[in-house]
């Protein structure tokens, strides 16, 4: 089980960069990013289960609850799931507040989900943390859940075990006033302050690798004041750190065991000097300035003037994800995505490292940021996201948050992300244009609840669900996709719609036709059909009022006025329709044929007819759907009929019709010469 669950990031990164042909689409469904959504650091998980995609989000949970989840069939159509994914009644909560980048995991061999999460100490600050007064006192807790959807609940009712410390800072906080804003003026005062200090984290990641589990986090930028020599003044700096972890935590069938750190990492800072049971632990340097210094991370270094002493000077890194991808040359090359600047600030972008090994050294690449503010599309504050692979591996994606502009706060966004290991490329494609839909997704299918609507007392009602290619349902709630009931021309029915279901008014004109449409909104505005072969996505339904209602078994059937509704019916002779009459025959047989002239309307679905099928001078919908045809079909003198995917055992002949017959994407079988205008059928 571990090694297929460690190697999928490899299988994803190597199709993502073009080792594997990339299929034509199935559909032309495309997405745009509508920003409607509100959510901050998402991290999305797919559910094996399910074949559903979580995304797991600091914003957007009810009150009482931590944390907003969503859910999607295709990565780009979201519905929120109400509640949140922690209680923070439960009992178990340590955190004070500031609950923060929550990311989930799964252990198919347990069933188990794993929430990592941060949040600010409640308790025990002076404790862990040497301080009482401690500004940012953050660690990171685990939650566990026995479905993707939660709720989470605390293994422990405290953080992971964990204290890492840093023993050269010299801790400049203590030589300052009470607002922790201005550090000293020089370097050589700063030198003056004591040695060492307890490090606040936020920001997990986790990552598994061929039996190596990595925790990357942020270190808070409090209490990590870097002389930047270049600028020749102190700058506050939050950088990307990793521990290794150990395994039991992930093994436990039960979920009941807290993550450890590995143990060269426990005391790995502790001096000798110190007394008895004093914990500081090690960690590992992977990203930050000046090691690799880049100017576009230097968008607040100068807050504290610009601000009149507001705000203090400062950079982050932040909000790491890390992808392993395969080059042709069977290199493993390791791609860490990180934010910089203020998440509130407009410049908020990502860059991208890459190493050869999970804990580095990792070296920023030059192409960064390779995801920032786009004024022109109204794009802002692009950053802390995770990557995930199209729903069939082909792809792989980065959902963010970003802004639609500089005012409003952060909202759910999905972009393409494309890794060239052999290059040490990684590209996003930041935009809120359309774009087709992640690979896999399709084909897209339209279900109704029921074979007919049926009018009763003038109403009639029906529901419907889109499915994708595993089967999961669309989420009709959400205004980026709906179906769109729609009826024949001159129909007196009016539709009443909600997003997966409709009511029908009025009397119906023998049998009509109520399309189900599948369509997806465009950036521009407005909804498009969604195309599957050149055919539209969709399932077309009668609708009628059925005055007589045929079950059972008959030995002939003459139909004389009005609807005759047969349905799971067996007639062992033939079928016919007098003039103005309506015939509706829906998953029954038929032994002999069935004769129509000048009637109103003739639909057969599914079932089979033994004989032949002849129809003249229909003045409303005449269709053969997915029905089996013993005979000959003939057509003549009608309206635009439709034949689809049926069978057809003789010959085919259409004349005099108001256009040829179509078979709305579903060929037909015809064992027999084709006539007139059913050359196509």
């Amino acid at each position: 089980m571990r090694g297929v669950l460690f190697a999928l990031p490899i299988l994803l990164a190597s199709a993502a960069h073009g080792a594997v042909a990339q299929p034509r689409p199935v559909s032309d469904a495309t997405y745009f990013n509508d920003a409607a959504l509100p959510a901050a650091d998402p991290f999305v998980l797919r559910d094996p289960g399910s074949g559903d995609y979580f995304a797991y989000s600091t914003d957007g949970a009810d009150p009482g609850y931590a944390f907003a989840i969503y859910r999607s069939p295709d990565l780009v159509t979201w519905q929120r799931i109400p509640g949140g994914a922690l209680d923070m009644g439960d009992g178990t909560q340590w955190g004070r507040d500031w609950f923060w980048a929550p990311e989930v995991y799964h252990n198919p061999a347990t069933g188990r989900y794993f929430l990592f999460y941060s949040a600010r100490l409640r308790d025990g600050i002076a404790e862990q943390f040497g301080y009482a007064d401690f500004e940012e006192p953050s660690k990171v807790g685990v939650a566990v859940s026995d479905s993707p959807a939660g709720p989470f609940r605390n293994i422990e009712p405290g953080p992971i075990d964990y204290h890492p410390y840093d023993p050269d800072y010299h801790d400049v906080n203590l030589l300052m006033d009470a607002e922790q804003k201005k550090p000293p003026e020089t370097l050589e005062e700063g030198m003056t302050a004591p040695l060492g200090t307890y490090i606040p984290f936020i920001d997990p990641n986790v990552f598994f690798d061929d039996g190596r589990i990595v925790l990357y986090f942020s270190r808070n930028a409090y209490r990590n004041w870097v002389w930047d020599h270049g600028l020749g003044k102190y700058v506050e700096e939050s950088n990307v750190l990793a521990v290794e972890l150990t395994s039991e935590w992930w093994d436990d069938p039960a979920g009941a065991t807290m993550p450890r750190i590995a143990p060269e990492h426990v005391d790995a800072n502790r001096d000798p000097a110190d007394p008895p049971g004093v914990r500081k632990d090690g960690y590992v340097p992977i990203i930050d300035y000046a090691s690799d210094p880049q100017e576009w991370e230097n968008a607040h270094v100068d807050d504290y003037a610009e601000t009149g002493g507001a705000e203090k000077d400062r950079r982050w890194s932040e909000g790491s994800t890390v992808v392993r991808a395969t080059a042709r040359d069977g290199r493993a090359r390791y791609f860490l995505t990180y934010s910089a600047n203020n998440f509130a600030n407009s410049f908020y972008g990502v860059g991208y490292a890459v190493a050869d090994d999970p804990l580095g050294p990792w070296r920023k690449s030059p192409a960064n940021p390779v995801l920032a503010q786009d004024a022109g599309q109204g794009l802002y504050s692009t950053g802390h996201g995770s990557v995930i692979a199209s729903p069939d591996s082909t792809e792989l994606y980065y959902v963010h948050h970003g802004r639609p502009s500089a005012e409003v706060d952060r909202r759910l966004y999905t972009s393409r992300l494309r890794i060239d290991p052999d290059r040490d490329e990684l590209r996003i494609d930041g935009t809120t244009e359309d774009r087709p839909v992640p690979s896999g997704v399709a084909p897209y299918a339209v279900r109704a609840d029921r074979p007919l609507v049926e009018v009763r007392d003038g109403e009639g009602e029906v529901g419907w669900r889109v499915g994708t290619a595993s089967g999961s349902p669309m989420p009709l709630g959400n205004p980026l996709n709906r179906v769109l009931p729609r009826l024949d021309p001159g129909s007196a029915l009016e539709v009443v719609a909600a997003a997966d279901g409709a009511v029908l008014r009025g009397t119906p004109r023998g049998v009509e036709a109520l399309r189900l449409t599948y369509q997806r909104a465009r950036s521009g505005g407005g909804q498009v059909d969604v195309h599957q072969g050149g055919a539209p996505v969709e399932v077309v339904l009668p609708v009628a009022a059925c005055g007589s209602a045929v079950t059972g078994r008959h030995d002939e059937l003459v139909v004389s006025e009005g609807v005759t509704c047969l349905r799971g019916a067996e007639v062992r002779g033939s079928v016919r329709v007098e003039p103005g009459a309506s015939l509706l025959v829906l998953d029954s047989t038929v032994g002999g044929s069935v004769l129509a002239d000048s009637p109103g309307s003739v639909w057969v679905s599914g079932g089979r007819i033994g004989g032949s099928v002849r129809v003249r001078g229909a003045t409303g919908p005449v269709r053969l759907d997915g029905t089996e045809v013993g005979a000959s079909v003939v057509l003549l003198d009608g309206a635009a009929p439709v034949v689809a995917g049926t069978s057809i055992g003789g010959g085919v002949r259409c004349r005099g019709n108001a256009s040829a017959p179509v078979d709305e994407g579903r060929p037909n079988s015809v064992a027999g010469s084709r006539a007139g205008e059913c050359g196509a059928v």
